[in-house]
């Protein structure tokens, strides 16, 4: 958010009825979901009605996580125990309550506001343009597709003071709806992406739609738009200021006349200006869809002042959105075309042009569904087999109830199913060989699952990190801190194994304040792939300076001669550098002792340039109570430490000491910030709150081979394993190269397969690893084991080889695929 509200600013923007006492808290987060409540202190919680439940039912146990404000509808009458812990807020509309909060959000952020609307391509447009913008400003934009009544209040939300730019998406399905959303973004510049029949029977036709559309940019100052889409551009230079518009063709007279030379997967894009000004980018894809949006994306980054030799760097780093026209490798040499996001007719048109530019293959496979909210039948179907004859389909697959209309046509090259289930069910796995295949249809299909099964499985073995409960771990400790203490986060060794840039990312949406990495690459690595919060650099080399001072990272300094080569560099520069300062109470690793405090304190003199940012120690044996007395001792010398440094500046550094053990151990030590670590990975190592903790990684791989052997038979090298009354055995695609260790065998490790125990029999190999299932019936190749997550615990399996949990996450090899969801 932009500003933290009090429930009086609160009442006066919605005109609400206080029920309770205020105790004047600042709110700085909103949330309408239960289950994402990142600071239950400081968040008010708006209780929608939806259509299939209401958020009141779930405010009783929001009030036990410890949420204190709620915005109800008026006749939300609360029991007196609800009003002795909480204070209510009652409205007549809680959905126009979150509305009027987000257009006042809206109204104090005074850098340029961009909104996107049209039929496709919103969501691919707004994520390229803000990897191009990325590279030079720092850039708030819609999560997904939020861009509904709901969905532009929770994307203002998520503006923040330090953004230079906010992007946000803007869709509507009927009449009147644009208006509300137009008084909320109320944009600087718009584009137009184009117009299609999606949502099509909430208008009388096309230039109703687009007329509606246009109020989103009534009070825009420029509106980029394409000329060569007629009746779209047609209405746009009928009904807006011609001074507003800015447009680019490729046929005719525009802004910015565009032309394309396309490769095999790049296309070198030419912009030449009406002053004849010229700029070219290299764009790396060729169909059309990617190139109007990516044209789209260019002309905004152009007019909002981006900087050419900026904007191709983005353009290197571009990829394709999940669910947006994905070309992914398929079953038996297959080529899978991923479209499963739109479903109107100028999508199909996009996606088969699409599909006509990839290399030939044995045949053309379209899977489809109903085209939902589509207007008329027999025109939209009548129209689909136009297509269907133009693009030369060999094979349809299809589901739903209207699209009987398109197999009627073609008997001989189709196959109807009534459900996507019921074609899961059905589907010849095997039928398909060297094909390209188009999976495209309506969302309330979920033709996804279809993609997925369709998928070639590169590597057996895959790393599963679950978001949410990734999210539940952090309000886990967050919950345990004091108001205004801060999070730093430790994503060091790519993020515990389970990759630092998404768990970064994620961690930089939750509100964490702080990262921390081991070395500079990593937070190079960070920055790069756009994360902006501040990151500490835990043992940072002198010939990584110069990348300390690019990257804007803050280096810990340790010893008095770091301190000085670093104090020298500054010098040298001109530049001021946060620094980090360790102090050793014990740990006896990196870190200043007491006996360096004098010579510390004249080096903090002597370089001024060398600004401290925080005051640290750390925690030898916070997980144990054994050393209890020994962690009390270190915090005590700690604050002495830190009292004598504090004591010649003249500002007032952030002071933490406590690690994941330690929030747990030692909560009147939180201070200003605390460094949280194997905890938010779902691992509790004092044991007091593991089962509060949710497991946020499974590690999964698949049978590769099953065999049945003889009694006597052995398994593996050095003939280790022993089945002297025979058995059967399942060979599996994960080895100690994947990190699965080797002291795992000889039947001290274990796998889940079908939720039964199946011990390591033998030597676990390089790539593969032996498990015996004799006890385990009607097991088959393919199916998966699960080498920890639920049913296994970490702390259980690092025990049975005398290691720690630390050790198993962090030696999970980068070929294991990682993959991560909300569940």
């Amino acid at each position: 958010m932009i500003q933290a509200l009090k429930a009086e600013v609160v009442l006066k923007i919605t005109g609400g009825k206080l029920l309770g006492v205020s105790d004047g808290s600042a709110l700085s987060q909103i949330s309408i979901d239960s289950r994402q409540i990142l600071q239950p202190s400081n968040t008010i919680f708006i209780a929608l009605r939806g259509a299939k439940a209401d958020g009141a039912d779930y405010i009783p146990s929001l009030i036990q996580q410890g949420v204190r404000y709620f915005l109800v509808h008026e006749d939300f009458e609360p029991s007196e125990e609800m009003l002795s812990h909480a204070v209510f807020l009652q409205v007549k509309d809680t959905k126009v309550a979150l509305q009027q909060l987000a257009a006042f959000q809206r109204s104090l952020f005074t850098a340029p506001v961009l909104s996107i609307t049209g039929s496709n391509g919103k969501t691919i447009t707004k994520e390229w343009l803000g990897q191009l913008l990325s590279q030079q400003f720092s850039v708030a934009k819609s999560p997904k597709s939020y861009n509904s009544q709901v969905g532009v209040p929770l994307s203002v939300f998520g503006i923040h003071p330090y953004h230079q730019v906010a992007l946000l998406e803007a869709g509507i399905s009927k009449v009147g709806e644009m208006a509300t959303l137009e008084k909320i973004i109320r944009p600087d510049l718009g584009i137009f992406t184009n117009i299609g029949s999606a949502h099509e029977e909430g208008f009388s036709n096309l230039k109703e739609k687009i007329r509606e559309k246009l109020i989103l940019f009534q009070s825009s100052k420029f509106l980029i738009y394409c000329r060569d889409q007629e009746l779209l551009s047609m209405q746009i230079e009928k009904d807006v200021d011609p001074s507003k518009l800015i447009s680019w063709s490729q046929e005719k007279d525009a802004d910015f006349r565009i032309s394309y030379k396309k490769g095999d997967h790049r296309t070198r894009v030419v912009f030449v200006k009406k002053d004849l000004s010229t700029y070219t980018f290299q764009v790396p894809f060729s169909d059309q869809a990617s190139l109007e949006n990516a044209t789209h994306a260019l002309v905004a980054a152009l007019t909002l002042g981006e900087d050419p030799k900026s904007i191709q760097q983005g353009l290197d780093q571009l990829r394709q959105v999940d669910m947006r026209l994905t070309l992914k490798p398929g079953i038996n040499d297959c080529l899978l075309i991923d479209d499963t996001y739109n479903n109107d007719l100028a999508g199909l048109k996009v996606a088969l042009e699409f599909m006509s530019q990839q290399r030939p293959k044995r045949q053309k496979v379209l899977i489809l569904s109903d085209l939902l909210q589509q207007g008329s039948p027999e025109k939209i179907y009548a129209e689909v087999t136009d297509l269907v004859r133009s693009y030369r389909i060999d094979r349809i697959l299809a589901v739903g109830q209207e699209i009987k209309r398109l197999t009627d046509l073609f008997p001989q090259q189709s196959e109807l199913f009534q459900s996507t289930e019921e074609l899961i069910e059905s589907l010849p796995l095997t039928s398909f060989q060297n094909d390209l295949i188009l999976v495209t249809g309506a969302r309330d299909f979920a033709l996804e699952r279809i993609v997925n099964r369709l998928q070639q499985r590169i590597h057996g073995t895959t790393l599963e990190i679950n978001l949410n409960a990734l999210t539940h771990n952090f309000n886990f400790y967050k919950r345990q801190l004091k108001p205004g203490t801060r999070v730093m986060v430790m994503v060091k060794a790519f993020a515990y194994g389970g990759g630092a840039t998404e768990i970064a990312n994620h961690l930089q949406t939750l509100g964490a304040d702080y990262l921390a990495v081991a070395f500079t690459d990593e937070g190079v690595t960070l920055r790069n792939q756009g994360i902006r919060l501040p990151i500490m650099v835990l043992n940072p080399v002198e010939e990584s300076f110069d990348l300390l001072r690019e990257y804007q990272l803050e280096p810990v300094v340790f010893s008095p001669s770091f301190f000085k080569k670093l104090g020298i560099y500054a010098s040298n520069h001109n530049i001021q550098i946060p620094i980090h300062l360790d102090l050793d109470t014990g740990m006896h690793r990196l870190g200043f002792e007491i006996q360096h405090l004098q010579e510390l304190k004249t080096l903090i003199g002597t370089y001024p340039e060398l600004r401290i940012a925080s005051l640290y120690t750390h925690l030898v044996g916070a997980d144990e109570e054994a050393h209890h007395v020994f962690s009390i001792d270190q915090l005590e010398q700690f604050m002495k430490m830190k009292k004598e440094i504090e004591s010649i500046l003249t500002y007032r550094p952030l002071i933490h000491a406590l690690n994941s053990a330690g929030i747990i151990r030692f909560p009147e030590y939180q201070m200003d910030m605390v460094r949280l670590g194997i905890g938010l990975y779902g691992v509790e190592v004092t044991g007091k709150h593991h089962h509060e903790l949710k497991a946020v990684s499974t590690l999964k791989t698949t049978i590769s081979q099953i065999k049945t052997l003889a009694p006597g038979s052995t398994v593996g090298y050095s003939r280790r394993g022993q089945l002297p009354n025979g058995g059967t055995i399942a060979t599996l695609a994960i080895g100690y190269a994947d990190g699965f260790d080797r002291r795992f065998s000889m039947g001290k490790g274990y796998v889940l397969i079908k939720g039964e125990k199946a011990p390591v029999i033998g030597n676990v190999c390089m790539d593969m690893t032996m498990v015996d299932i004799s006890q385990i019936p009607e097991v088959r190749e393919g199916e998966q084991a699960i080498i920890y997550g639920e049913g296994i615990p970490l702390r259980d399996l690092a025990d049975r080889i005398g290691t720690i949990p630390y050790e198993l996450l962090t030696n999970i090899s980068s070929r294991v695929k990682r993959v991560y969801y909300l569940d």
